[in-house]
């Protein structure tokens, strides 16, 4: 039954989409499933990439560490998507931290599979590409916002993405269903914790957003884009 569930599973995830019902039990038969805990560190940059992570449940926040503990979370990753893939590809260290922002479960492929299944299946590969390239898109978006926007259009950009990504429609508004503390908000958005304290007050005054419990649900989602630049 439990491998029943892991090959409907490798069905849905976009990478394989695709791939003949024998394909997937193949990659079914090599895949191994992990747990994380709440904040347990799923791997530390410059680490051996061994190992190719495909979420099943959970978020997974992706980050940049300094020797001083200084912190930039660069993605929250969530169900359906994947991480890890770099380091396969190039057979280079880690070239970023991954932490388990709530409890995760997540198929791993190692690398040698991995590699027989792009060779086997070409398509992955393309699919790989254009994953990387999005993400590259978007690291160069995130330069541009450090530059060009203020702390307030940084984090309402910010609510808005993960509003996208990661949102539920509730009655009043969409919840962004990812935990975030104002300290993990303003890692996202290269700002000071004190800082996003503040916009997140003036947001609330506002009433483009509540808070509750690390939860933040967006009402005003056209105010929230105005207030962008």
């Amino acid at each position: 039954m439990e491998a029943e569930s892991e090959i409907t599973y490798l069905k849905q995830v976009d990478l394989f989409a695709g791939l003949s019902d024998a394909d997937i039990q193949e990659l079914s038969n090599v895949a191994r499933k992990r747990t994380f805990r709440s904040g347990e560190v799923i791997f530390h940059r410059d680490d051996p990439g061994q190992v190719l992570y495909i979420i099943k449940e959970g978020k997974v926040k992706i980050c940049l560490i300094s020797p001083e503990g200084q912190e930039i979370s660069l993605v929250v990753f969530g169900k359906g998507e994947y991480f890890g893939e770099l380091a396969l590809l190039d057979g280079l260290g880690r070239s970023t931290d991954a932490i388990a922002l709530e409890k995760v479960e997540c198929y791993t492929l190692q690398r040698s599979d991995f590699h027989k299944a792009i060779m086997k299946n070409p398509l992955i590969a393309i699919k790989v590409l254009e994953v990387l390239s999005k993400r590259l898109r978007n690291t160069d978006q995130q330069v541009e916002d450090l530059i060009f926007l203020d702390v307030y259009g940084r984090v309402a950009k910010k609510l808005l993405e993960l509003a996208n990504t990661h949102g539920v429609k509730v009655e009043t508004g969409i919840r962004i269903d990812v935990r975030l503390t104002q300290q993990e908000l303003a890692s996202m958005v290269g700002a000071s914790r004190e800082s996003v304290n503040k916009v997140l007050g003036y947001f609330t005054d506002k009433q483009f957003i509540s808070t509750d419990k690390h939860r933040i649900t967006l009402h005003r989602l056209a105010d929230l884009k105005r207030r962008i630049y």
